[in-house]
């Protein structure tokens, strides 16, 4: 194993989402996962408070962000992917099965914008794909339920779940979204839940 993973946390508390700062303390290279971009729904203003805080944390720690790591595709909140994208380069990551998403949500929403090919990601990862933050060895787990699409991603002994598992006293995401499927959904629990356990898990909501 290399060294552990450097993670910090932000919480956003209008949707009580928790996004993180990924780091490799060898090479400082970093990657988000599931940033949020604010959203004031009385006014319908955006601002990108919440992703400039971690922007301004991977500055302060001298890290560079590689990637833009996203669990499933959010119904409680908007990306702040394509802006730290926008600031650092970044690549874009999801899983390959947004592409159905987009298909069911596509008529659902009315959103003519949405491709359906998943063309609005830098890549789309398979079950059990590997890539690296640095020296950070991570790898992709299908863990579908709340979305046909969600992922989550195993970094050394971290795990981010995304909605798949929430905290002990809310315990899973819902999974009556369009595509969602109550079954699978179990089945994910399980397969994270047979990782060894020392791994430490990280959920995207409180």
């Amino acid at each position: 194993m290399n060294a552990r993973a450097e993670i910090r946390a932000f919480f956003d508390e209008p949707t009580n989402t928790v996004s993180y700062l990924v780091t490799d303390p060898v090479s400082r290279r970093a990657a988000v996962i599931d940033p949020v971009l604010d959203y004031d729904q009385s006014s319908g203003e955006a601002s990108s408070r919440s992703a400039q805080a971690i922007l301004a944390a991977a500055e302060a720690a001298k890290s560079t962000i590689d990637w833009v790591l996203e669990t499933h595709a959010h119904a409680d909140h908007v990306s702040g992917a394509p802006y730290i994208k926008l600031a650092t380069g970044a690549k874009v990551g999801i899983g390959e099965h947004i592409r159905e998403v987009q298909k069911i949500f596509r008529p659902v929403f009315n959103a003519t914008d949405v491709s359906g090919d998943g063309t609005e990601f830098d890549h789309l990862f398979k079950d059990g794909e590997s890539f690296w933050i640095g020296t950070l060895q991570g790898e992709v787990i299908y863990t579908p339920g709340h979305t046909p699409a969600d992922v989550s991603y195993r970094i050394e002994d971290a795990v981010f779940v995304g909605d798949t598992l929430f905290l002990p006293d809310f315990g899973t995401a819902r999974a009556d979204f369009p595509g969602g499927d109550a079954h699978a959904l179990y089945r994910s629990m399980k397969r994270l839940l047979a990782l060894p356990p020392e791994t430490r898990m990280f959920m995207c909501h409180d």
